[in-house]
């Protein structure tokens, strides 16, 4: 009986230890979550502005913050096709986006400051497969997948609005 209860007690401390350890890995996760990804709701109520592309006039939120670019078009279930999300990032760089939460299938807009499409790209719902612009941009802009092919709008078309400073 002494050799088992000899044996009992590292069992019970590792045991321990490893729960402990578990239960840290599992905070410090959610932590780095932000706080409107965790509530699973999606954002309805960012500031607006209208754009141009071609003859077409489009109605779109602006995700201007970190905390709103990360959560960006996530747990929405529909999205009327005038409609999109307008990335504002402070300076241009090389942005990739994935679909993380997002049921939505989206075509990514990369745009240079000058409103210019650099490139477009599918992407797939709930995947982390990545989508990058080919060049650095400042603004990536998201539409329901197929809204720029349906109207003909490639990549070197120019978007408008007071946000690229055109009309």
């Amino acid at each position: 009986m002494k050799s088992s209860a000899l044996f009992a007690a590292p069992r019970r401390a590792v045991f321990s230890m490893h729960s402990l350890l578990l239960a840290a890995t599992v905070a410090a996760g959610l932590a780095q979550v932000p706080a409107m990804a965790q509530s699973a709701a999606p954002q309805m109520n960012l500031s607006r502005t209208d754009l141009t592309a071609g003859m077409f006039r489009l109605d779109v939120q602006l995700a201007q913050t970190p905390q709103q670019r990360e959560v960006g078009l996530m747990f929405r279930k529909e999205m009327p096709q005038q409609e999109g999300m307008l990335f504002v990032f402070e300076t241009p760089g090389v942005q990739c986006f994935w679909m993380r939460n997002t049921v939505l299938p989206l075509t990514a807009a990369f745009v240079a400051d000058d409103g210019t499409i650099v490139n477009l790209a599918d992407m797939k719902p709930m995947t982390e497969d990545s989508h990058c612009s080919a060049r650095p941009v400042r603004y990536v802009l998201e539409m329901n997948q197929g809204w720029f092919a349906k109207r003909g709008i490639k990549a070197g078309a120019r978007l408008g609005g007071k946000i690229f400073n055109t009309p």
